[in-house]
């Protein structure tokens, strides 16, 4: 028998069998309409509409401490808002034109409205400011449907560790906690009492479970393994605040009873493995010195202060340029292959090697 000669079907009939001959011009088919416009093999989709901004009213104004105000923030016309978990933030577009990241503090089963509190921060970069002088009843907003990078996990056993104006995230998870009655633990830290917004619905939940510990009381800042102590055995610990107290919480968690650690930071991470590079601005514009524990968005906008930015920490995408050329070191969390290699670069947390020239659309 050659190879053009088709074999017998299964009962020894000279013939070929039916079903493999449907088979064989199926495959024969099937596979190049694959590639095929209409079903693309590849299931990303790059040209997918974006999803449209959100239309926010701030419906609500309430000053919760001398520098912490609370906004709650509707749809104009009543309409239910996409739904969000503990540890969410909204990204709002202030009316100056900066974006901003908040992490949302009210109740996830409420769609009726988002809230969030900001801390009063005169050396920051002027979103806080302008959130406490500008934003009052009335003031029409847009922002980004809620986004999470600090997922609640609602383990059995929990201690959830706030600094300040921390408890925003944690005060959700809380409340998730006490609803799927989980063994859970928040240790509440600031400078004094009435730095300390939210105390009261904290106490709401289950006073048992709060520990409210503040320096003036307690003569300064408690240690990590102070603040782990609290946790049951197991536990996973949530814990949002100022770099010094996650640095003091990792350092101490080798020797705690703890099973893991989620954190946020406010703000950008310490630089690790930083080498010093430079930045031009266009082909022929100035060069700029980025030292290696400075981030390249921070020399930026030194000499540009309009440059947009928000998160510090790779994953929003406000900062985002264009390199004409040098190779970066991509530190992100955020773009494709495809978009680094279309140029894109996040300057808040991406770098270059030592020596390296990188010629910015700017």
């Amino acid at each position: 028998m050659d190879q053009l000669t088709p074999p017998p079907d299964l009962y020894g009939r000279p013939r070929a069998d039916g079903f493999m001959r449907r088979l064989t011009a199926f495959g024969d088919r099937y596979p190049p309409a694959l590639g095929g416009p209409l079903l693309r093999r590849n299931p990303r989709r790059p040209y997918s509409r974006p999803t449209p901004a959100l239309r926010l009213v701030v419906a609500e104004r309430r000053q919760l401490a001398a520098d912490v105000v609370e906004l709650t923030l509707a749809d104009p016309s009543g309409s239910p808002l996409p739904g969000w978990q503990p540890g969410a933030h909204l990204r709002l577009v202030l009316p100056s034109g900066r974006e901003r990241h908040y992490s949302l503090s009210g109740d996830p089963a409420d769609r009726t409205a988002y809230r969030i509190a900001v801390r009063r921060l005169p050396e920051g970069g002027g979103g806080s400011v302008e959130v406490h002088d500008a934003l009052h009843p009335g003031t029409r907003l847009t922002a980004r449907r809620p986004r999470n990078g600090f997922a609640f996990c609602a383990e059995p056993a929990v201690l959830l560790l706030a600094g300040g104006i921390g408890i925003t995230p944690l005060l959700p998870m809380a409340r998730e906690a006490q609803r799927h009655g989980l063994d859970w633990r928040l240790v509440y830290v600031g400078r004094s009492a009435d730095t300390l917004p939210y105390t009261d619905e904290l106490r709401a939940l289950d006073p048992r479970r709060v520990v409210l510990r503040t320096d003036d009381q307690h003569g300064g800042v408690p240690t990590g393994a102070e603040l782990l102590a609290h946790a049951p055995r197991g536990a996973a610990v949530y814990c949002c605040g100022p770099a010094p107290m996650l640095t003091a919480v990792q350092r101490a968690l080798d020797g705690s009873p703890v099973a893991s650690l989620h954190f946020e930071r406010f703000g950008a991470a310490p630089i690790a493995g930083g080498e010093p590079f430079t930045v031009r601005l266009g082909a022929d514009g100035p060069a700029l010195d980025v030292p290696a524990d400075r981030s390249a968005l921070d020399v930026l906008r030194e000499a540009r202060p309009d440059l947009p930015y928000s998160c510090h920490q790779g994953f929003c995408g406000t900062c985002e340029v264009r390199v004409l050329a040098g190779s970066p070191d991509h530190r992100d969390r955020r773009l494709t292959s495809e978009q680094r290699a279309a140029g894109a670069l996040l300057p808040c947390v991406s770098r270059a090697a030592e020596g390296e020239t990188l010629v910015l659309d700017l």
